[in-house]
């Protein structure tokens, strides 16, 4: 196959999709692989203003597909799943502390109500307003402050800000930026997926499927946390799913691209970088899917 593919990403794909998805899809095709990562929400907001056109749009959750409908996609699918963990650096003169929280010795409660709120401890997240993972982050200490019974202010304590949904706040940083800076042993601890922290050799904390957004069982539980963004929009807590689309026309590239994804070959490259496989589950009309992916889906 002639053609090259042109995916925008979530930065949380970047390792996956530059190390391991590029080299085997184009051997497995003959299709060239272009990839712009970036927070899902900025990405949404580039495409919707025409200042990028990738053929196929790959988002944490589906709130940033679902605007841009029906002009520039009509459908999606999800099937892959992630959570959240907080990642540390081994440097970091905390370090000791984070370790007994890894590894279970000490109680994760005081790790909200106690490490996270030290005076002076550098913690990394990014905007809530433009990435998922800001939201998934705020997500997950309401979720542990209600989960642990903790006091109301903890969450606000953590962020040093009432205003959950700022921009401005000396904690965030771009999502394409937050790792390299934690492994830089500028921030001590830092937002992230456990997918990114397996797939870049990062220490993290795991935490318990009550907080981490990572099962869909929980869905009901998630929507409880929430956070109010630019524009006055409320976002609700959800399990973190992994979904695709096809930007504008589809082109022979994207559509190999999209059913290489869904293969039981695509599928187990993501099993490998951490993530949860889901079953491919359309949403949109079939009639707009193209075929090759829908023989992936088997329908």
């Amino acid at each position: 196959m002639t053609g090259t593919v042109n995916v925008a990403y979530a930065s949380s794909l970047e390792y996956l999709n530059e190390n391991v998805v590029k080299p085997a899809f184009t051997a497995a095709t003959g299709a060239g692989f272009s990839g712009t990562g970036n927070a899902s929400g900025t990405l949404e907001s580039d495409i919707a203003a025409g200042e990028i056109s990738p053929n196929v749009f790959e988002s944490v959750g589906s709130d940033n597909i679902t605007p841009l409908e029906p002009k520039f996609t009509k459908w999606y699918i999800q099937y892959a799943g992630t959570s959240m963990v907080i990642a540390y650096n081994p440097k970091s003169k905390y370090a000791s502390e984070f370790k007994a929280y890894a590894d279970g010795s000490k109680p994760l409660s005081t790790l909200f109500s106690q490490l996270l709120q030290t005076p002076g401890l550098k913690l990394g997240r990014t905007d809530p307003n433009t990435d998922p993972q800001g939201r998934d982050f705020i997500y997950m200490l309401e979720l542990a402050q209600s989960y642990y019974h903790l006091p109301s202010d903890t969450v606000a304590k953590i962020l040093g800000t009432s205003d959950f949904g700022t921009s401005n706040s000396s904690q965030i940083y771009a999502e394409s930026s937050l790792d390299s800076t934690l492994q830089a042993g500028e921030l001590d601890a830092s937002s992230a997926f456990i997918t990114q922290a397996i797939e870049l050799h990062l220490d993290y904390i795991p935490l318990p499927v009550q907080i981490n957004l990572g099962s869909a069982a929980l869905a009901s539980t998630y929507h409880n946390a929430s956070v109010t963004i630019t524009g006055n929009v409320t976002k609700h807590g959800s399990p973190q799913v992994i979904d695709i689309t096809i930007i504008g026309t589809p082109t022979p590239a994207a559509e190999a691209f999209v059913a290489y994804t869904l293969s039981s070959v695509g599928l187990a490259q993501y099993k490998a970088g951490g993530f949860t496989l889901l079953t491919p589950t359309l949403t949109g009309p079939k009639a707009d899917v193209p075929a090759p992916i829908l023989d992936e889906l088997g329908t």
